[in-house]
């Protein structure tokens, strides 16, 4: 029995819509014949735009839609983020309007609203959702009397679902009363699973660039990404040193269960890491209940990279008081920092295929050695000389110290007190006239 053959402007409805794990060049037969060229070099712009961020790709993807008649006016995306503080990450575009993106922060609204949303659907039943909005109920999901309200007419929501099994998603809506008609569909169906890819190439870059910068910090991580990976590399970098650690630690945790320890760790980095991050350090190594941040030389003006970190110093000291005072600790939580100027060297040190990237040198360990005697000398802000003699300031000296492991004593400072406010000074009143 002969069946008539679908006219060429007419996409065929035999073929099912591929994923994009099953893409295998069937989907072109969804795509009417006048229109293939231009589908496939859609296709091909995709997958050779490597350099593109993902915000630029899909901004391109819909504006050449509708160069050739898809009536795209929003297009979305919800892509799954391996990231300490972020769930995941929408993108956005509306047509005349440019992109933007938003990240999805952890919690449990968070999750209620992805509940309610079609990309859970689309997840849960690994089906395309098309919806005609003036036939859809505002309570079908949460996000249908928006759509109503900005005017769009036709909803798409379509499943990614990457190679690794995270469930990510794009969505399309336009406003034309036709909506998408069957040969927008088809097309779509053509090149969702090379969009689909491309936006998983770009993924498991940002992925990866995400947790080696969470692990390592910013400056290790774009070493390893640089290919800096062998056994026995080493990069230096001229910097002040600033190391910081929890006085009495080991006391204080010693009845804590592992999970208040840690939530103990994390509010006492709060207090010490925004204000080294604001002044331009870098955290290289979290030590336990200790941490290591550089600040970057800055060529002449020493001066300033210095004057940096003692402010960063002082500011994660003021938080730190004012924590305490607000009684965020389960009891009172003291710190001592130290801080020097010289050289942080970076270097791949370990056996076979596992390597630790750890930041190493002598004036690293100088750094640690001025630290221990904050304790002794009941100072939470110690300096060594070399680190005083960038400062604009005059720090007061305390002497030589002899430190582990280093044959000479140090020179150690600290900020001078504040001078307390002098007594105003009272007149003798003049004696009265006889």
């Amino acid at each position: 029995m002969s069946q008539t053959p679908p006219s060429p402007d007419e996409p065929s409805e035999a073929a099912p819509a591929p994923t994009a794990a099953e893409a295998d060049g069937g989907g072109a037969c969804l795509v009417p014949l006048s229109i293939l060229p231009k589908a496939v070099g859609i296709r091909d712009w995709l997958l050779a735009s490597t350099e593109l961020p993902q915000t630029q790709l899909l901004a391109g993807f819909a504006e050449r839609l509708n160069e050739i008649g898809v009536p795209i006016d929003r297009l979305t995306t919800a892509i799954d983020a391996l990231h300490s503080e972020y769930s995941g990450i929408g993108r956005f575009w509306r047509k005349g309007e440019g992109s933007s993106h938003l990240l999805f922060p952890y919690g449990p609204e968070t999750d209620a609203i992805y509940e309610r949303s079609p990309f859970a659907h689309v997840h849960r039943t690994g089906e395309w959702l098309i919806l005609n909005l003036d036939e859809t109920p505002d309570d079908r999901f949460g996000i249908i009397p928006e759509l109503k309200e900005q005017g769009f007419r036709h909803y798409i929501v379509i499943p990614l679902i990457f190679s690794n099994g995270t469930q990510n998603g794009i969505s399309l809506a336009t406003e034309q009363p036709n909506g998408f008609d069957d040969r927008a569909i088809g097309l779509l169906r053509f090149l969702v699973p090379t969009l689909s890819a491309a936006i998983e190439m770009r993924s498991v870059g940002q992925r990866l660039d995400n947790v080696l910068r969470i692990y390592v910090g910013d400056e290790p991580h774009r070493q390893i990404l640089s290919g800096a990976i062998r056994r026995g590399q080493v990069s230096r970098i001229r910097s002040a040193i600033l190391f910081a650690d929890m006085r009495s630690y080991t006391r204080i945790t010693s009845a804590l269960t592992p999970e208040a320890a840690v939530e103990l760790l994390n509010t006492f980095f709060d207090c010490l890491v925004p204000p080294i991050e604001a002044e331009g350090g870098e955290v290289l190594k979290y030590l336990g209940d200790g941490l290591l941040a550089i600040f970057r030389d800055r060529g002449d003006d020493t001066g300033g990279t210095a004057q940096s970190a003692l402010n960063a110093a002082i500011d994660g000291l003021v938080k730190l008081e004012q924590a305490n005072q607000a009684q965020v600790f389960p009891q009172l939580i003291k710190a001592g920092i130290a801080l020097h100027y010289g050289e942080a060297a970076y270097g791949n040190v370990g056996s076979g295929s596992r390597l630790d990237f750890t930041v190493i040198g002598r004036d690293v360990n100088l750094a640690s050695r001025i630290a221990q005697l904050n304790k002794a000398l009941g100072e939470p802000l110690l300096m060594s000389r070399q680190f005083a003699d960038h400062l604009w300031g005059d720090p007061e000296p305390l002497g030589d110290h002899s430190l582990p492991g280093f044959e000479q004593p140090v020179s150690i400072y600290r900020l001078r007190p504040a001078a307390p406010p002098s007594e105003p000074r009272i007149e003798d009143p003049e004696p009265a006239a006889a």
